[in-house]
């Protein structure tokens, strides 16, 4: 609570003008105090505290732009399929949407799929609004690279479209290639049946040993060479997991709806961590 705005216009005021000269600077000193709080607090200096409702309204938008670009990319295909609905509704069922989330998530993806749909206003209202959050712009764009991977099939006109968004959020074309790689890596990595070994047998847990093939998946998700240090694997490991943890991505403003998807990323890194620190006899 702001009182110095108080005690020296009361001061001050008494000084100029006695008794009503207090009461006056009193209560000028009461809006200065008033003012500063809001500044602080309510987002004058970088969003700082800022209320609940602007960043519910944030989320909401960001939710939104999320599935209404997996809409527009499922529809550069031409007619937008029956697989291309079964995948939007796998990634529902993965984020655990239900109700009400549910029918605003499928009512977005109908939305992209407009013809006048306007994919550049809403990437630069995505960029702005998470401006300074990179973290949330990778999620964005992961989230799209995850829908338009989903069968294992990336097509060309999805590939096109993707650096279109990739671009228009502010990533550079080498950028979205990395990602697209780590992705791919990913999917092969979860088809060899390591991560849900990892879920089931418990931490740096396999039943087999890894193939040639999955341990270069592995490094591959880590975006790291197969040659890389204890060092070098323990710095990629924590520079992804620190971009991908979902506390920090929910203080950051993530919507809550999309937390299971930032869960699962960490869950895929930390498997493929202990896979390789496993085989190297890292400690």
């Amino acid at each position: 609570m702001q009182v110095w705005g108080k005690i020296l216009g009361a001061f001050f005021g008494f000084l100029l003008g006695g008794p009503f000269g207090l009461l006056l600077g009193l209560f000028l000193g009461h809006k200065f105090d008033k003012a500063t709080t809001n500044i602080y607090y309510g987002g004058g200096f970088g969003g700082f505290g800022a209320s609940r409702a602007s960043n519910a309204e944030r989320q909401a938008e960001f939710f939104h732009a999320g599935f209404a670009v997996m809409g527009h990319l499922a529809k550069s295909k031409g007619r937008v399929t029956e697989e291309e609905i079964r995948v939007a509704s796998a990634i529902m069922d993965q984020m655990g949407l239900h109700g009400v989330p549910r029918r605003q998530a499928q009512n977005a993806f109908r939305d992209g799929k407009e013809e006048d749909f306007p994919l550049q206003e809403v990437l630069t209202k995505v960029r702005m609004s998470c401006s300074g959050r990179v973290d949330l712009l990778q999620i964005f764009l992961e989230l799209q690279i995850r829908a338009a991977y989903a069968d294992g099939n990336l097509h060309p006109n999805e590939r096109q479209l993707l650096y279109v968004i990739a671009r228009g959020i502010g990533f550079s074309d080498r950028q979205l290639e990395q990602r697209l790689h780590m992705h791919e890596a990913a999917f092969r990595f979860q088809q060899g049946g390591f991560h849900q070994q990892y879920q089931q047998q418990g931490q740096g847990t396999f039943r087999k040993a890894p193939t040639r093939d999955q341990l270069a998946d592995a490094y591959e998700l880590l975006g790291i060479k197969s040659t890389a240090s204890a060092q070098e694997l323990k710095r990629a490991y924590r520079k992804l997991m620190n971009e991908h943890h979902p506390d920090k991505l929910a203080a950051k403003g993530l919507p809550p709806e999309m937390m299971e998807l930032a869960k699962q990323k960490t869950q895929e890194l930390q498997a493929a961590y202990d896979l390789i620190r496993k085989e190297k006899g890292f400690k």
